[in-house]
């Protein structure tokens, strides 16, 4: 066994507290994620009020994630949701493509 597996095994205890304290209090943290990201949008007048519910979203799907509410098995090894072996890579999967072309890129300089 390598250092990686005795990581995972110390690590293994309390990604199954935070787990667990996820599943038990996941709607008090989303009400809270709602209650805050209302605050914000207020304060700033509506001008980022995409940015805030963008990020409102990512952050429920993290507590989905951790409260294994999306279906993935609770064992950890994450089969089909990460790039690396055997689990998830710790980055949420990649977003569908925009409507709208990509930024032109900047003249060549010489």
């Amino acid at each position: 066994m390598g250092l990686l597996d005795n990581l995972k095994a110390k690590i293994s205890p309390a990604k199954d507290k935070v787990s667990g304290l996820a599943q038990q209090h996941g709607d008090k943290v989303e009400r809270g994620l709602d209650k805050a990201a209302k605050v914000v949008d207020e304060k700033t007048k509506g001008k980022y009020s995409g940015k805030i519910h963008s990020g409102t979203g990512k952050a429920k799907g993290a507590m989905d994630r951790l409260a294994h509410k999306d279906g993935t098995d609770p064992g950890g090894t994450g089969a089909g949701t990460g790039s690396g072996p055997g689990g998830d890579s710790g980055t949420p999967p990649a977003s569908p493509p925009s409507d709208s072309p990509p930024p032109a890129s900047p003249p060549p300089t010489s």
